[in-house]
């Protein structure tokens, strides 16, 4: 390889408070412009701002996830910068001593199998407001109107090192990250509302080189789509300019995702322009053991140590075990379908596939199914049992998830008739109406034609309105035909 990209992410998390993180203004989204604005995120003269302690806590429930070391005495500052959605003139945030410092998270990379990435930091601040550009007919009545409904909002802002080297390597670790941060119910990951979004920092260097090149950031990727669209073609553009006898300019950069292209923002601003200094509004936050140790017994297995324990005890695959727990609540329905009594790989193979497809296709998370774990495995148990067979199941599944009978397996199968045909006279019988209204087909497999065979298997499932044991059928039909 001619050239090696090396990418750093900052993603800004927005923490699963009901009120603001110095105001105590509701954080829910969809309020009408400034509706969840009070005095403090207006910046009025006079008002103080009081730290939220339930953002603090969940600041401390990421740091014990990651391993990260938790600062017992972190202390917020002031970031100095205009904009008009941002009332103070300043951001309030933590920038010399922040509350989670190092850490890891482990993802898989498409090229280079398992790689830790390592974290710099994770520090709490708040978000500004928004500018809202409205067009009118005229290009005269355009307008600018600024909703600070935002503007106070708890962040949890969680800075990588550079240890990413592709498009694929960052949205790995994004969506790691995502998952985790869900996962340890401290963001609901909404990226449609802004409550989980990236800024990538590209740059690119040529192979064998330790330096690193000049990097420019791209901010506020709301999809896992848009980021891998955006750094290919920033890491495209920058080695095109490099080849050119061109310079990389360190900037902030946006993405455009009609055109998929990035576009230059402003130019790319270093700490000493922030002029950052301590808030004197705000002592120091201060964390002891007793605290941190309260986070972290109440905190449920984690993701990593649940994979690794999936694979240890039920004997999944290590892919199998990372889909699995993609999510806190398809995990758990999981292990509810395997303490059933269900063998974990015929568990495992429902959770991803019928299960999963048709909370996608509903739109909905795995903990809003309507389907519970132990109502799936009351299900699966009768496919065991040779109650139905595979096929019906599936049946049975979609009148369960449509809430048939309040999802009572046994009760939609007695209720449909659907029991399996397991008496030998009466397979015996369909098979030899079968193969005597299929001579021509019967004649191919005795010539040595397995599709052949198949087709009459088919031919019997289908008589029996899929109800004939499928091994059975098999077994009666192979005897019939070497007869």
């Amino acid at each position: 390889m001619k050239w090696e990209t090396v990418i750093g992410l900052e993603t800004h998390t927005q923490l699963s408070t009901a009120s603001k993180i110095f105001s105590g203004a509701s954080t829910a989204f969809g309020a009408p412009p400034n509706a969840n604005a009070s005095a403090v995120d207006i910046a009025l003269p006079g008002v103080l701002p009081v730290l939220n302690k339930g953002a603090v806590e969940r600041a401390i429930r990421f740091g014990v996830a990651v391993g990260g070391n938790i600062s017992r005495r972190s202390v917020f500052a002031r970031k100095n910068y205009f904009y008009p959605d941002l009332p103070k003139g300043y951001q309030i945030s933590q920038y010399e001593i922040p509350v989670v410092q190092g850490g890891s998270i482990t993802i898989m990379s498409p090229t280079r199998g398992e790689i830790v990435v390592r974290l710099t930091r994770a520090h709490l601040e708040e978000d500004a407001g928004k500018s809202l550009h409205e067009l009118g007919v005229a290009a005269s009545n355009a307008m600018t109107g600024i909703d600070l409904n935002r503007a106070g909002t708890p962040l949890l802002e969680i800075v990588s090192e550079p240890d990413l080297r592709s498009a694929e390597e960052a949205v790995a670790y994004a969506r790691t990250l995502h998952a985790l941060v869900r996962w340890i119910g401290i963001c609901d990951g909404n990226m449609q509302e802004g409550s989980f979004r990236c800024d990538a920092n590209v740059s690119v260097r040529r192979a064998g080189e330790t330096a690193l090149g000049t990097r420019c950031e791209i901010k506020n990727l709301n999809s896992f789509r848009f980021m891998h669209e955006a750094i290919e073609f920033e890491v495209d553009r920058q080695i095109a300019l490099i080849d050119e006898g061109r310079s990389v300019v360190q900037e902030t950069r946006l993405y455009d995702p009609d055109r998929r292209e990035t576009r230059s923002m402003r130019s790319k601003e270093d700490a000493h322009d922030y002029r950052y200094f301590p808030d004197p509004d705000l002592p120091p936050l201060v964390i002891d053991e007793a605290w941190i140790e309260q986070v972290r017994a109440g905190m449920a297995e984690l993701p990593q140590a649940k994979r690794r324990r999936f694979v240890r005890d039920y004997a999944l695959s290590a892919s199998d075990a990372t889909n699995l727990t993609a999510t806190a609540a398809l995990a758990t329905a999981f292990e509810e379908v395997v303490h059933t009594g269900v063998e974990p790989k015929l568990a495992a193979n429902w959770m991803l596939g019928e299960f999963s497809a048709a909370a996608h296709k509903a739109d909905i998370d795995f903990a809003d199914a309507p389907v519970t774990g132990p109502q799936l495995g009351a299900l699966l148990k009768r496919v065991v049992d040779g109650t139905i067979s595979g096929k019906i199941a599936k049946d049975v599944f979609d009148a369960m998830w449509a809430g048939e009978d309040g999802g009572d397996a046994d009760a939609i199968i007695a209720r449909k008739g659907l029991r399996q045909i397991s008496d030998t006279g009466a397979i015996d019988k369909l098979v030899d109406d079968v193969i005597a209204a299929n001579p021509a087909i019967v004649a191919e497999v005795r010539a040595g034609k397995e599709k052949a065979f198949n087709a009459l298997v088919g031919k019997v499932m289908a008589a029996s309105k899929g109800k004939a044991n499928p091994a059975q059928v098999n077994a009666v039909l192979k005897q019939k035909l070497s007869a």
